[in-house]
């Protein structure tokens, strides 16, 4: 694996250094494009609007009925929310995001897409058999809770609000934003 992560890196920095010799971009324009997803873009963004979802019931049902145009009060770089729809997680259901054709994913709340995101086993397995990859990736769901799989496209992208966590009552939204992971909001993670 360290092998592997560190040969990207050597491709990585070799494309870089050929890009900018060839003028096509400089070292500021890469560095600017890292500050974006280290700092602006991805999951960060995704937790402040769970955590005001959680923290805030008036906001959660607006949310929850037009995620587009309360999504985009947060001003996040990133793009890729032009249509965003929100499914909540409760005791009875569960929902779960896929993109079956490529990798369609909400950049500005969810950052980059992991790897596994994008790979045709998950795409084709977590449509056909979700209770058994959901187990796979840790989620152990009892057999009454329904599993809805949500298929991303160019049209429109979705973000799983997940349940609340117990005990955090008296957190404040940022203490319950460091809570939400990456993965609880594409729902192949339940917080505790």
């Amino acid at each position: 694996m360290m092998s592997e992560l560190k040969a990207q890196a050597i491709r990585a920095e070799a494309l870089e250094s050929i890009l900018v010799e060839k003028g096509l971009l400089t070292r500021d324009e890469v560095d600017e494009v890292i500050a974006t997803y280290n700092d602006r873009v991805g999951p960060m963004n995704g937790a402040l609007v769970v955590a005001k979802a959680w923290s805030d019931e008036e906001y959660k049902a607006r949310l929850l009925t037009d995620a587009t145009r309360e999504v985009a009060n947060f001003n996040f770089d990133g793009g890729q929310c032009e249509k965003l729809v929100v499914v909540e997680n409760t005791p009875e259901v569960h929902n779960v995001l896929v993109c079956t054709l490529c990798s369609c994913y909400p950049w500005a709340v969810l950052g980059l897409p992991p790897k596994w995101y994008k790979d045709p086993a998950y795409r084709s397995r977590i449509v056909r058999e979700p209770r058994e990859v959901l187990a796979e990736m840790g989620v152990n769901l009892a057999e009454d809770v329904t599993i809805r799989v949500w298929d991303s496209s160019a049209e429109v992208r979705y973000l799983v609000l997940p349940m609340r966590p117990s005990n955090t009552e008296n957190l404040n939204e940022a203490a319950l934003a460091a809570l939400v992971t990456r993965d609880a909001m594409i729902g192949v993670e339940v917080l505790y």
